[in-house]
C-alpha cells in the first residue's frame, strides 16, 4: 500500500436535507483522450467539440504537441492538426512526454510514438512506473517497434521512432488493463500492415471501454473486425478528419447520483446520451438494484433515492471505475455487498482494494479484500480522515461518505482534477439545490 498522499483536509459537507438538483458535467476523459489520439492521426484538422479539460486530458493534449501535432484552444473546444511527420524532432535529443498518472497517456502514446521521427523518452509520477505496461511494450516490439525500458518493462522507457511499425498479428494478456488492447488498436491503422490483437488470458476488465474504441475507430473511417471474441483487428488506411461531439463523462455522474440514493433526494443528469459506449451507462441499472428509483426524458436522466439502500452482489469488472462509488454506498446500506471482478484495480491509480479497504473500513465498517474484490458489512459509521492516495475516485467516494457521516475529512481533494477539474464547486452546487 502506497504511503497517503498528504495535503490539506476537505471538510465533506453532511447533507442536512435531501438533495434536489440539476447537473450539468464536462466532457468525457475517455472519449476525450480517444478523439485527440485519433484526430492528430488524420489526414487534415479536425474539432474535438467540448472536450473534457483536466489533468488527463491536459497531458494527453500536451504529449500530442511533443509528437508534432497542432492542439489549439477554440473556445470550448481543441481544434488539431496532425503532424508532418508526425513527431520530427526539432532538437537533436529524445522529445519528453509526461504521463502524469494517466493511463491512457502512458498506453494510447507509445503506439504513437512509433510512427515519429526521433527519440520520444515517456515517464511520469512515481505511481505510473508501477502501473501495468509491460504487454504493450512486448507486443510493440513484436509488430517492428525499438524501445528502450532498460529490462523494466515500465516507464521510464524511450520509444525510437522510425516513422512508421510494420505492425501486423499480436498476442498479449490485456486482463491488466483494456488500455493494452485500445492503445494498439488507436494507432493501428497508420501501421502498414494494420494491427490485429488477440487476448490470451483471464478476462479483459472494462469492455465497454473497447468498445468505445472501436466506434470512434470506426466513425474516423477505419475498418474494424471484432466479430471474433477477444480478437480486434485493423486495417491500414487514412483516418478522416473530422467534428467530434464529446459526451458528458458517465463515470463522473456516479457520486452525484449516489448523493440522490444516499439523501433520498433527486438529482437529474442534464445530456446523458440515448445512447453510450461509456460504462457510465451501467448507473442506472446498478443503482436501482440498490434501491432508486429512475426516469428518463428529453431532459436528462433523473435517480431518486426513497430512503433504502439494499446492499447488492455485483461483477463490476466492465465497469470498474465505478467500483468506489459502489463501495461508499455500500457502506450506507441496509445489508452487505460483495463487489467482485475487479482484482486488476490493484494496479491502477493506486491499489484502489487496499485503500477502500482501509479507508472506509476506518470509518467503521466491516471490509474484506477477496481475491477480486470487497465484501462490505454496513455498521454504524464514525466522521475522521478519508485519505486518497492521490486518486481522484477515491476522493469523490469519500464526499459520497460525508453527506451521510459529520465529521469525515477528505485529504486532498483536488485530486479529483485529474478527471473532474470543478469537483468542489459541482458538489457544492448540488447541495445547495
Amino acid at each position: 500500500m502506497p504511503p497517503n498522499s498528504g495535503g490539506p483536509l476537505w471538510p465533506a459537507p453532511t447533507a442536512r436535507n435531501p438533495v434536489d438538483a440539476d447537473v450539468w458535467l464536462p466532457g468525457s476523459k475517455s472519449m476525450t483522450n480517444r478523439a485527440l489520439v485519433l484526430a492528430a492521426l488524420a489526414g487534415g484538422e479536425s474539432r474535438v467539440r467540448a472536450p473534457l479539460r483536466s489533468r488527463d486530458t491536459l497531458l494527453m493534449a500536451e504529449g500530442l504537441r511533443a509528437l508534432g501535432a497542432g492542439v489549439a484552444d477554440d473556445g470550448g473546444d481543441w481544434r488539431v492538426r496532425p503532424g508532418e511527420p508526425l513527431g520530427s524532432p526539432s532538437s537533436p535529443g529524445p522529445v519528453a512526454v509526461d504521463v502524469g498518472n494517466a493511463g491512457t497517456v502512458m498506453r494510447f502514446l507509445p503506439p504513437v510514438a512509433t510512427l515519429a521521427v526521433g527519440g520520444v523518452a515517456f515517464d511520469g509520477d512515481p505511481r505510473s512506473r508501477v502501473r501495468p505496461l509491460g504487454p504493450l511494450l512486448t507486443a510493440l516490439r513484436a509488430l517492428g517497434a525499438d524501445i528502450d525500458d532498460g529490462g523494466r518493462a515500465a516507464l521510464p522507457m524511450t520509444v525510437h521512432g522510425h516513422g512508421g511499425l510494420t505492425g501486423g498479428r499480436v498476442l498479449l494478456d490485456a486482463s491488466a488493463s483494456s488500455q493494452l488492447v485500445s492503445g494498439l488498436l488507436l494507432a493501428g491503422p497508420r501501421f502498414d500492415k494494420g494491427v490485429e490483437v488477440r487476448h490470451e488470458g483471464p478476462p479483459v476488465p472494462s469492455g465497454p471501454h473497447i468498445a468505445m474504441t472501436v466506434a470512434m475507430l470506426r466513425a474516423a473511417g477505419a475498418e474494424v473486425d471484432d466479430a471474433t471474441p477477444n480478437v480486434w483487428s485493423v486495417s491500414p488506411g487514412p483516418l478522416r478528419h473530422r467534428d467530434v461531439d464529446v459526451e458528458p463523462d458517465l463515470s463522473s455522474a456516479a457520486p452525484f447520483l449516489a448523493a440522490a440514493l444516499v439523501t433520498a433526494g433527486r438529482v437529474t443528469i442534464k445530456g446523458w446520451p440515448e445512447l453510450t459506449t461509456q460504462p457510465g451507462g451501467a448507473l442506472p441499472e446498478i443503482l436501482t438494484a440498490m434501491g432508486a428509483t429512475l426516469r428518463r426524458d428529453a431532459d436528462g436522466l433523473t435517480l431518486r433515492g426513497v430512503g433504502r439502500i439494499h446492499g447488492i452482489d455485483i461483477d463490476l469488472r466492465d465497469v470498474n471505475e465505478l467500483a468506489p462509488t459502489i463501495a461508499a454506498v455500500a457502506a450506507v446500506a441496509d445489508s452487505p455487498s460483495r463487489l467482485r471482478g475487479i482484482a486488476h484495480m490493484r494496479g491502477q491509480e493506486t491499489d484502489r482494494l487496499a485503500a477502500l479497504t482501509r479507508e472506509i473500513g476506518g470509518l467503521g465498517a466491516h471490509v474484506r479484500e477477496t481475491d477480486d474484490g470487497l465484501e462490505i458489512h454496513p455498521r454504524p459509521l464514525r466522521g475522521g480522515v478519508f485519505h486518497t492516495y492521490d486518486d481522484h475516485r477515491l476522493a469523490t467516494a469519500g464526499a459520497v461518505l460525508g453527506l451521510a457521516v459529520p465529521g469525515v475529512q477528505v485529504e486532498n481533494i483536488e485530486t479529483t482534477g485529474k478527471t473532474l477539474p470543478d469537483f468542489v464547486e459541482l458538489w457544492t452546487r448540488m447541495l445547495r439545490g
